[in-house]
């Protein structure tokens, strides 16, 4: 009897406030739309630290002929097969080293005609103005440090350069997404509080005689809380399960279908379905449990019971 009540009044707290509820409904779904999508750009952006980072390299440019008159270690000229034997042969000495590649003047010329094949600047380039380089994969990436005070200003070395640096700037750019996306999404869930306690107050006001009457024969305060309490948790829940439709629409039409990002970017390794589903729970967690918090509140300090 007491559970057919409790129904009752749940049903007849959603009709009075029906224009309210559906306005909690869609702020806790945008709310936890964001909180979802925040939680996965962050494992995005982790995952792809973890592909990258593990194939970057250090590269270490060897003098030309050009570079006489700008690089000082270049000031004898361009680099002797003497100075590469030597220069392979203390890379390969170092423990962190895991291999070494060598990049003849015409392949990286070849390449860059490649990676820049659209620019009006590529005829202006010729393979006598390309530098021989060796790329060097470390065991440990952040060892940047060890080949360039080792190498750096040697005769015959042009520069050294980390191709972590490139990385990072891609890395810090997607970080200050993701932390204007926590942003947005801290202002959504004080709006999607505000508009919790302010529908179960206006329900609460509503239902004043009813509450008041179940004071006088004695009803509990937690039997008179509980029909606002799920009537909050009910909406919360029907915008966490929007929340959940949208991630999943966003996962299939970003990724696999429509805009097909993994199509065209096939250098990033996007999150699977798996990781998708298992922020969902928690979604769904969030949407019942905050606005049944946010409503046990309101109505501890609106009833005083």
């Amino acid at each position: 009897m007491r559970a057919q009540f409790v129904l009752s009044e749940i049903g007849v707290g959603l009709r009075r406030n029906l224009t309210m509820t559906f306005a909690v409904i869609i702020s806790v779904a945008l709310s936890l739309a964001l909180t979802g999508g925040a939680l996965l750009a962050n494992k995005q952006v982790d995952s792809m630290k973890g592909y990258w980072y593990d194939k970057v390299q250090v590269t270490i440019y060897m003098c030309n002929k050009g570079d006489a008159a700008t690089t000082p270690s270049c000031a004898k000229g361009a680099v002797t097969d003497d100075q590469k034997a030597e220069i392979k042969a203390d890379l390969q000495k170092l423990p962190i080293v895991d291999k070494v590649y060598f990049e003849t003047a015409e392949e990286a010329y070849k390449h860059y005609q490649e990676q820049f094949k659209n620019s009006p600047l590529v005829s202006s380039v010729t393979p006598d103005q390309m530098q021989e380089n060796y790329r060097v994969k470390l065991k440990d990436p952040t060892k940047f440090a060890v080949v360039a005070s080792a190498f750096q200003g040697r005769p015959g070395i042009q520069s050294v350069e980390d191709q972590r640096k490139v990385l990072q700037n891609l890395f810090s750019l997607l970080n200050g997404m993701t932390n204007v996306a926590w942003v947005v999404l801290a202002f959504m869930l004080t709006v999607a509080m505000l508009l919790i306690v302010n529908t179960v107050r206006v329900s609460a006001f509503s239902r004043r005689r009813e509450t008041g009457i179940m004071r006088l024969v004695g009803a509990s305060s937690f039997y008179i809380q509980m029909p606002f309490i799920m009537e909050a948790a009910f909406a919360g829940l029907v915008g966490a399960g929007l929340a959940c439709g949208m991630l999943l629409g966003g996962r299939y039409f970003m990724i696999d279908a429509g805009l097909k990002l993994q199509e065209k970017i096939p250098l990033v390794s996007f999150l699977g379905w798996d990781s998708v589903v298992k922020v969902l729970p928690l979604v769904l967690l969030i949407g019942v449990v905050m606005p049944a918090l946010a409503a046990f509140v309101a109505l501890r300090r609106y009833l005083k019971v």
